[in-house]
């Protein structure tokens, strides 16, 4: 029994390690978002961190509540691929361990 929790032990440690590791990774990991067939674009890193929002010339103009719109749903699209790529990078992690259904990293 021993043996077992100090086998656990050096398990949690290492997907402690993995998983600062994946968190430092997320920080420079950058998404793209994009509404109005590419002509507002919001990106951001894996820590739902906005870098940049790109607007196109034609969409300045008098249509203000569009743009807005827009903008709102190019960050919205954003964060989905934010949360895609998240899954797909602490799903290795995941594998090894007998999570209940449901929980997933990160908590």
């Amino acid at each position: 029994m021993k043996g077992g929790i100090g086998q656990l032990m050096k398990q949690a440690q290492q997907m402690q390690a993995n998983m600062k590791k994946a968190q430092e990774e997320m920080a420079s990991m950058m998404v793209t978002g994009e509404s109005g067939a590419g002509m507002v674009k919001v990106t951001m890193n894996c820590r739902h961190e906005v870098a940049r929002v790109e607007i196109d010339e034609e969409m300045i103009g008098d249509d203000k509540e569009m743009l807005e719109d827009l903008v709102a749903a190019a960050f919205n699209d954003a964060a989905r691929k934010v949360e895609s790529t998240v899954q797909e990078k602490f799903s290795g992690m995941a594998s090894g361990l007998n999570l209940p259904p449901g929980m997933k990293l990160p908590f």
